[in-house]
């Protein structure tokens, strides 16, 4: 007997099920970040416009985790990762480009740049030689950080010694589009280090690689 003509006499229950699971299967080729709210999302998925909210997902099968003013996590497939304003999934959703920031050395042969702790802007120097994140309590402050609260005492060793610091965990630490979330850090008691430090608590999760006068820092995944 002829297998496929078999196939044929399904019953009509079943053979719909079977449409049913073949469409929901079809690929997603490309999805843009179009615009970000509170909890709310604009995505343009294979030319469509959809507007989301968190926990929704589109007809297309794209889930949207999470919303916020700095980016929205994704899922598409069962994998999540999370995306900014304007960024671009072409081809399969895990074909991204990947996040990427050029920080030149100044004069000194120091890397400077701007980036946000919480969603607030500081100032940074990279460091590869702090194994954290590091902050004074000046600018801890600033930042609305709980550290006497939430942290825990420590101790770390500086330029001029050592000195007492609490160690909390940031919520989410932001160069350019790259974007880590529950991040170690140090506050030190003082008003030292002037600028936040960078470290290694950040970069290893992240690719770092020096070109001359430019470091380059760019997503893993």
């Amino acid at each position: 007997m002829n297998h496929f003509q078999s196939s044929s006499r399904l019953p009509l229950h079943v053979f719909l099920l079977v449409c049913l699971v073949s469409t929901s299967a079809t690929a997603v080729e490309k999805i843009q970040v179009m615009a970000l709210f509170a909890n709310k999302a604009m995505l343009q998925i294979d030319g469509k416009q959809r507007l989301l909210r968190a926990g929704q997902r589109s007809p297309e099968g794209v889930l949207l985790v999470s919303a916020d003013a700095n980016g929205a996590v994704i899922e598409v497939d069962g994998k999540r990762d999370r995306y900014g304003l304007g960024s671009q999934v072409g081809g399969t959703f895990t074909q991204r480009r990947m996040a990427e920031v050029q920080i030149w050395a100044d004069a000194k042969g120091s890397y400077n740049t701007v980036g946000s702790i919480n969603g607030r802007m500081v100032d940074m120097l990279v460091d590869t030689g702090a194994t954290s994140v590091a902050m004074s309590e000046v600018e801890a402050r600033r930042l609305g950080i709980p550290y006497r609260v939430r942290g825990e005492k420590t101790g770390v060793r500086t330029a001029s010694g050592f000195a007492r610091a609490y160690s909390v965990t940031l919520d989410e630490v932001q160069v350019g589009e790259l974007a880590l979330q529950n991040v170690e850090a140090v506050v030190v008691e003082g008003n030292s280090p002037h600028r936040v430090l960078l470290g290694m608590s950040f970069l290893s999760r992240v690719k770092m690689e020096h070109k001359g006068a430019l470091m380059v820092l760019q997503s893993k995944f």
